[in-house]
């Protein structure tokens, strides 16, 4: 048996596969590909199949022992209407969660649509606005279709007034903080830079998933759905803008950068 390392066998194979007449061209093709645009591809699929996985536990009725431990292990154990922590703890959730809440990711839409505009992105700028709208419309009528009620288990600790599956403050600061990150990355050159921004965005996306089980006003499985679903929905817009960009529908990263001057 040789003894030839199996990273040298690999790359022997590679070779040999490169040089059939179908295969290698194939592969040169394939290597040309935007490799973020098939890695999206991947992360659409995998968060619409997570999502579909919990949506059906969801139909199956009462929430899950998991759901209900989850929610318990973040109160006082003799007293369920006490959130863990000193009170600032739970006070600072609460502004935590309003980086969720309607009124702010509306405003920070509406900037950032104006901003296109003033920068003669206009296009783009109606890119962000049917995706955030999207998004909400698919969160409020699924909403309306799972129908769940909120976690009765613990005292919530804001007022809530829709139902709660999937959590609406998880799935649109995905949908909105990830679509923007992903606009801003495209300005940037540095791929640091670009993670910086995507990973600021997810970290955000989380903290206002973790508030709202904190808060009590949501169950676990709630907020992962959110989370699955806006990921893939922003991840949809954002490979939507790609390709329109492609054909000069949608304004390129490069147009406008240097700005037109003031009238």
């Amino acid at each position: 048996m040789s003894d030839t390392p199996p990273l040298s066998l690999l790359k022997r194979g590679l070779h040999r596969l490169e040089g059939l007449p179908i295969v290698g061209p194939l592969l040169a093709s394939v290597s040309t590909m935007e490799r973020a645009t098939l890695a999206v591809l991947g992360f659409i699929a995998f968060a619409f199949y997570l999502f579909l996985v919990v949506a059906d536990e969801v139909t199956e009725g009462a929430p899950g022992s998991l759901d209900r431990d989850i929610l318990l292990a973040l109160r006082n154990p003799t007293d369920p209407s006490d959130p863990l922590g000193p009170p600032w703890v739970e006070e600072m959730m609460r502004d935590l969660t309003a980086l969720g809440g309607t009124s702010v990711l509306t405003l920070l839409t509406l900037a950032v649509i104006f901003f296109l505009i003033l920068t003669r992105k206009r296009h783009a700028a109606l890119l962000v606005a049917v995706s955030v709208a999207g998004g909400t419309i698919l969160s409020q009528g699924l909403k309306w279709g799972f129908d769940r009620q909120r976690p009765d288990l613990v005292p919530h600790g804001m007022s809530v007034y829709s139902q709660s599956f999937p959590s609406g403050h998880a799935m649109l600061a995905a949908v909105v903080y990830l679509t923007l990150a992903a606009l801003l990355a495209r300005t940037q050159k540095r791929t640091r830079v670009k993670l910086f921004l995507l990973g600021g965005a997810a970290v955000i996306t989380v903290i206002v998933g973790i508030s709202r089980i904190y808060l009590g006003v949501h169950w676990p499985s709630d907020v992962v759905g959110g989370w699955a679903l806006g990921a893939a929905w922003a991840s949809s817009c954002w490979l939507v803008m790609l390709w329109l960009q492609r054909k000069g529908e949608v304004e390129g990263e490069a147009n406008g950068s240097g700005g037109a001057k003031d009238q």
